[in-house]
């Protein structure tokens, strides 16, 4: 049977919509403000281009229809995603930037009726924004998630928690936060955690210093946040109790998709900045597009580029089909955090001095895609997982075969 990578046609109109917005709208407003958020007047801007968006058409693609999004499955999602992140104030206006994004996908698939009607319906208007909880200074929760360290005790009527987290991006001005707290169990156990939902003005939860990172385009910064008897009531847990890290899956698959879709973005503008260059530039008696060595970066940018499509392709295939796509999705996060770089990285080099300085935008978009070997797994940790999981594999078929 035939695979068909086609997409319907109002999937392809939105994704031309999402290209002309972007590059006419969005690019000069990021180019302005050297595509620093906080200096292009943060929160304000954001609802100026978020109106902006909404005009054209192409605001919330990801989130359900009832909530006045697109309701674009995960396959659909990739190349208008790809498409906005051109741009790197492009996902912000289009309500589709981490943590939003991440939590309008896993509100839709885990809250309550209320909950929605709280939380889920303003976040995807863009009436409020939002900060996801996790990640903890050591020796808590990082990319080993059993380290969980916060904890929420049973309370009359609620929930108190205690804790401190650090890297919460977004938490400056969000307006709830989902927070990730151990119920049950010991550091260092699996299991044990549960989802709480918290606006973000409830007594006890503290936003603190903004961590200073080489990203400057996500609005709201990374954050210190501390919980200090944090009160929750009941109907605040998102989800059931103690089933906080299965829910964390529905939504860290597709996180980690969507970031490789929006920079994926960012890594194709880079490289059309450096072609256009080289194709005219003239350097020892020709075009720098002429040139060999400057052929093969041009051309390992664009394999780059393919496979990055490709693997993504698969891994949006399978969530779409309800799998964990737990392989496929570590799989295509580690090679695009890898290639989105290079690709930049080579782009740079192809420009040569102008490619380091701001009067390109290419200096910028390798600050800010270099964290994403970081954020959302460590490739390190994603590869670690790939090899258990086909040891494992190779183990079990050895036993089913004795």
């Amino acid at each position: 049977m035939a695979i068909d990578l086609t997409y319907a046609p109002e999937v392809t109109a939105l994704i031309e919509k999402t290209r002309a917005f972007t590059r006419e709208v969005i690019l000069p407003i990021e180019d302005k403000h050297g595509g620093d958020i906080a200096v292009a007047g943060g929160d304000a801007t954001r609802i100026e281009m978020q109106d902006a968006a909404k005009a054209a058409g192409v605001f919330a693609p990801h989130a359900p229809i009832e909530y006045g999004g697109h309701g674009l499955n995960m396959s659909d999602r990739a190349p208008v995603f790809e498409e906005a992140g051109y741009s790197l104030f492009g996902p912000t206006a289009l309500n589709i930037a981490a943590p939003d994004e991440g939590n309008v996908h896993m509100l839709a698939h885990v809250a309550s009726a209320a909950q929605k009607e709280q939380f889920l319906a303003p976040l995807a208007r863009g009436d409020q924004r939002s900060a996801f909880a996790m990640t903890e200074p050591a020796p808590g929760a990082g990319s080993d998630p059993s380290a969980l360290n916060t904890r929420a005790e049973k309370a009359p009527g609620g929930w108190k928690i205690n804790g401190k987290k650090w890297f919460i991006t977004g938490a400056d001005g969000a307006g709830f936060f989902i927070i990730m707290a151990r119920t049950s169990g010991e550091p260092g156990q699996r299991g044990g955690a549960t989802m709480f939902l918290a606006p973000a003005d409830s007594p006890g939860l503290i936003v603190g210093r903004h961590i200073g990172t080489l990203d400057k385009s996500m609005i709201g910064g990374h954050c210190e946040v501390t919980f200090e008897d944090l009160f929750v009531p009941d109907d605040a847990v998102l989800g059931e109790v103690d089933q906080g890290f299965a829910y964390a899956q529905v939504r860290l698959g597709p996180a980690r998709m969507t970031h490789v879709m929006r920079w994926l973005g960012a890594a194709r503008r880079g490289h059309d900045i450096a072609v256009a260059r080289v194709a005219e530039r003239e350097g020892f008696g020709s075009k720098l597009g002429d040139l060999g060595m400057i052929q093969k970066m041009i051309a390992d940018n664009e394999i780059d580029i393919a496979a990055t499509r490709a693997l993504l392709v698969q891994a949006c295939w399978e969530l779409d089909q309800g799998g964990h796509a737990s392989n496929s999705t570590s799989i295509a996060k580690t090679y695009a955090a890898e290639a989105i770089f290079r690709i930049v990285d080579r782009s740079i080099q192809m420009c040569g001095g102008i490619g380091v300085s701001d009067d390109l935008p290419l200096a910028r978009l390798s600050r800010e895609v270099r964290p994403f070997r970081v954020y959302d797994g460590p490739s390190e940790v994603h590869r670690w997982a790939i090899a258990k999981r086909v040891v494992g594999a190779a183990r079990r078929a050895a036993r089913d075969g004795a």
